[in-house]
């Protein structure tokens, strides 16, 4: 593959597929300026995508990052004009790979030689996307979440036959594009994100079924509680606290044998070997070594108060409890 520009953002992104996540694919690369070329075979993408861009425009707007000056947006009749001068193609369409394999093949045929195309799937193995591509070496998964525009998460994902090239002409792309964009490493059905929502979301079935819980009963369990701490330190950085001056080790050890206990439908958990143990507390030490648990402490404090502020300015989730303290206080 020849190189995109190595280095420089893309001048022109071609968005195949205007459905929820390509229309916000599109809000974004106009945002930050490039010029944005949008083929979808719906009549409805020519409403769909102004009111995304309208809420995209206004989000921006409360961040403080509307830009000087947006991009330019083309509707096109066919791929072929969308893909044909484009440095980035993203994919979005239907969660089906055949519908998907068929519009790559189209996409390379019109697609400059130095292009890199992605797929917005958010499970499909990217080997299988590009098994019948004739350069399926720029072929890359570029998993966002909704809303694009907003969340700055985007998986990245190279199949057996993509090009370490590829791999860092997207990193540098989406990165241009304000995103976090994370490099999974191995290639794996469902990526990492969508492994750890499955296994939640699973999970809530079961208790709507067994009734143990309603579905607004779960949703608050999570919006009023771990999900705030999960909004700005994760899972493990969140564990290595509750191991207190231990640390994540000290926690495994105490809550590891809990993992046996019938507290999930999900009861297939690796074994606690003192190999996975140790790896995982020296991931943590390189992850948060440098702070004390006191200091870690701290830092989540001072998001979650600002979280929290924000969601009472909102009167929303979690910001209604502190509206209701606040309304109590002597």
């Amino acid at each position: 593959m020849d190189p995109v520009r190595k280095g420089s953002p893309p001048r022109q992104v071609a968005i195949i597929g205007a459905g929820v996540i390509g229309a916000a694919w599109a809000a974004r690369w106009l945002l930050r300026g490039c010029d944005v070329l949008l083929y979808d075979p719906s009549d409805e993408a020519i409403q769909i995508v102004p009111e995304v861009l309208e809420n995209a425009r206004y989000a921006w707007e409360r961040m403080g990052t509307s830009p000087t000056s947006e991009g330019s947006l083309t509707y096109t009749k066919t791929i072929d004009e969308a893909a044909g001068n484009a440095d980035l193609i993203q994919e979005s369409t239907p969660e089906d790979l055949q519908i998907k394999k068929s519009i790559l093949r189209e996409i390379e045929i019109s697609a400059d030689k130095s292009a890199l195309i992605a797929s917005s799937t958010s499970g499909l193995l990217p080997s299988n996307l590009q098994d019948e591509m004739r350069h399926p070496d720029r072929l890359v998964i570029g998993h966002p979440f909704n809303p694009v525009y907003l969340i700055p998460m985007v998986e990245v994902v190279g199949g057996e036959k993509t090009s370490a090239e590829s791999i860092s002409t997207a990193m540098s792309f989406y990165t241009h594009a304000g995103m976090k964009p994370l490099h999974v490493r191995v290639e794996i059905d469902a990526f990492i994100a969508d492994r750890l929502l499955e296994s939640v979301w699973r999970e809530a079935l079961w208790l709507v079924e067994d009734g143990v819980a309603t579905t607004q009963e779960i949703d608050d369990v999570i919006r009023f509680g771990f999900g705030l701490r999960w909004a700005q330190m994760g899972l493990f950085e969140n564990y290595r606290i509750a191991g207190g001056r231990g640390g994540m080790k000290h926690f495994i050890r105490q809550f590891g044998p809990s993992l046996d206990w019938p507290w999930s439908r999900l009861t297939d958990t690796p074994e606690m070997t003192e190999e996975l143990v140790n790896r995982i507390a020296e991931q943590s030490d390189a992850q948060s070594g440098e702070y004390s648990v006191r200091e870690l402490e701290r830092i989540r404090d001072t998001n979650l108060v600002d979280i929290l502020l924000a969601l009472e300015n909102n009167a929303w989730g979690a910001g209604v409890a502190i509206r209701d303290l606040r309304a109590n206080l002597n």
